[in-house]
């Protein structure tokens, strides 16, 4: 068994593998000790990994390295299953570089265009050898709404929703529609442009705002919301088995 863990700011994501096969995940609001003993408890679990962006976590730290026979907290110097070409490894993101390593191991040997739909979103590339070069990061619909609100005099703050008219006929559907159908289509941008060179191209859909984008999206993709996960498993695994 192992335990994949991504801690964000906000919120804790938590997947429990048997070796590839992902059979529990959760979400914490507040991470704390209680719950990591309560899932040692229940799971035998012998490897975990942690993803944090959390600065003091020593103690959920300290318990997974006392409870577990393999432990890895992820750096830009840990051994991953492809080739990071990033210039500046230590700033990427360990979401972004976990995700594409997930879609990696799920569609090896294809050229893979991921796309991260979250607060920001973040669109990735690995192409067919598992080379990793970097990527694109853009405002997520929320910040785009908010940004709208905050640089202008009049124009209000509109709650995000899955569902609005292609043109606005009113002053919040337009606002919304026009963020929400301007990352529609960026997102089909990046995927017709990058088929031009690589038309086998494959498209990974992730992140807390997917459902806003999947149906409206011309191009075919594959939405899967524990790409992370699965890639912080891929990444426990090979270390594990190295």
């Amino acid at each position: 068994m192992n335990l994949c863990i991504d801690q964000g700011n906000s919120s804790t994501k938590v997947g429990i593998f048997n070796l590839d096969k992902l059979i529990e995940s959760l979400t914490f609001v507040d991470f704390r000790e209680s719950e990591i003993k309560e899932l040692f408890q229940k799971h035998s679990i012998e490897s975990c990994i942690l993803s944090s962006v959390v600065s003091d976590n020593d103690s959920i730290i300290e318990i997974l390295t006392y409870n577990s026979g393999n432990f890895i907290e992820l750096t830009h110097n840990t051994s991953i299953p492809i080739e990071n070409r990033y210039l500046t490894p230590e700033t990427l993101g360990k979401d972004r570089l976990a995700a594409v390593i997930g879609a990696n191991f799920l569609k090896p040997g294809n050229d893979i265009l991921v796309i991260d739909a979250g607060t920001a979103i973040t669109y990735d590339f690995v192409n067919s050898n598992g080379v990793y070069s970097g990527g694109n990061i853009a405002p997520g619909l929320n910040m785009r709404l908010r940004a709208l609100h905050e640089f202008t005099h009049k124009l209000p703050l509109v709650e995000s929703t899955a569902e609005s008219p292609f043109l606005g006929n009113d002053t919040n559907s337009a606002i919304l529609s026009g963020a929400l159908y301007g990352i529609v289509f960026e997102i089909d941008g990046y995927i017709n442009t990058l088929k031009i060179k690589y038309p086998k191209l494959s498209t990974f859909l992730t992140g807390g705002s997917t459902f806003y984008f999947a149906a409206k999206l011309k191009s075919a993709i594959f939405a899967e919301k524990n790409l992370v996960l699965i890639g912080l498993n891929r990444i426990l695994q090979h270390n594990v088995q190295k």
